[in-house]
């Protein structure tokens, strides 16, 4: 089920030091399931084996998997309406000052059309509670609704919206199994040494912005296994992510390049050239990400701790995901 060039793939990467470690889990319609796991979970300070139940930082897989989930289901609850105003829940948006943000629908903060900013740093802007208080008044530079700008921001709101319409914290939602707010560190996949925090990350969130907000907002702040990941990839695939309707809503093409909760498929997309127009997937910063094809019939995950020790290195992973899902592919022919 995961061809042999797919792993010689993955172990060139690993083998070269490209990455750390790699987990790799493929998924079919008949609930056949494959896993390859290689390398480290950790390089410095010292050296920690990958394994299967390690948990890995999720990144902005927390978009689709989290947050657009929960607020589609939101929507099929009667709790709120996609094409509502943003203002309809979170009335004291920009109430100092007029916005166009107030009046932008939650569809559009869903497929990154609202015309917000890609992203700012807010984890210099002061303690979690400033961070909260002023992102609701400040004065964003808005482009005209429709365009495609993914954005961190959008997501962030949608997690305020979430929080308002439920009465709880996000770390206090339900989460399906193998997925977590609250990693343990020593069963965590290393990241960054970060500068700005001063250590190296294990087990606490990477993304700057959510991590100064509590290390949980709406686009980034979930960690999962392989298992776990897997798991969302099957459901998506098979169906029993969100009821049929509502599934078949989020997967649906919504604007060019983007559905409700996911990439769609496109030319020079993550998950390769050989795919169907039907697949979908999404990707997160510290180099994971999940990509369904349903007419091909399978589903895959590719977790990497791309950015231990740092960020700043010279490997491809965009050109690893997208060999890893053209030899996935291939090999189904």
């Amino acid at each position: 089920m995961i061809p042999e060039r797919t792993r010689e793939i993955l172990e060139t990467a690993v083998n070269s030091g490209g990455l750390p470690g790699a987990a790799l889990g493929v998924v079919d319609t008949a609930g056949k399931k494959e896993t390859l796991i290689l390398g480290h979970a950790q390089l410095q300070p010292e050296k920690v084996a990958l394994e299967k139940g390690s948990v890995f930082d999720l990144a902005s897989l927390t978009k689709p998997l989290f947050t657009a989930r929960n607020v589609i289901r939101a929507a099929e609850q009667g709790r709120l309406d996609l094409d509502d105003e943003v203002r309809s829940h979170l009335p004291e948006l920009g109430w100092m000052q007029d916005t166009p943000l107030k009046t932008r629908t939650l569809r559009q903060l869903l497929t990154h059309t609202a015309g917000l900013p890609a992203w700012v740093p807010l984890y210099t802007w002061g303690t979690a509670e400033t961070i909260r208080a002023r992102f609701m008044q400040e004065p964003w530079p808005m482009e005209p609704a429709g365009e495609v700008v993914y954005s961190d921001l959008g997501y962030i709101l949608l997690g305020r919206v979430l929080e308002r319409v439920y009465n709880r914290p996000l770390r206090d939602f339900a989460l399906d199994d193998g997925l977590t707010f609250s990693p343990s560190p020593q069963s965590s996949v290393a990241t960054e040494h970060c500068l700005w925090r001063g250590r190296m990350l294990r087990g606490e969130t990477h993304d700057e912005n959510a991590a100064a907000q509590g290390g949980v907002a709406g686009h980034a702040g979930l960690f999962g296994t392989l298992d776990g990941v897997l798991n969302q990839a099957e459901l998506l695939l098979h169906g029993g992510w969100l009821s049929e309707a509502a599934q078949a809503e989020a997967t649906r093409v919504q604007t060019p390049g983007r559905t409700l909760a996911f990439v769609a498929a496109q030319p020079g997309w993550s998950g390769g050239s050989l795919g169907s127009p039907a697949a979908f997937g999404h990707t997160g910063f510290t180099g994971t990400g999940l990509w369904v094809d349903p007419a091909r019939g399978v589903a895959w995950t590719l977790l990497t701790n791309r950015v231990h020790p740092t960020r700043h290195s010279t490997f491809d992973v965009q050109g690893l995901r997208r060999a890893v899902g053209n030899t996935l592919l291939a090999g189904l022919d």
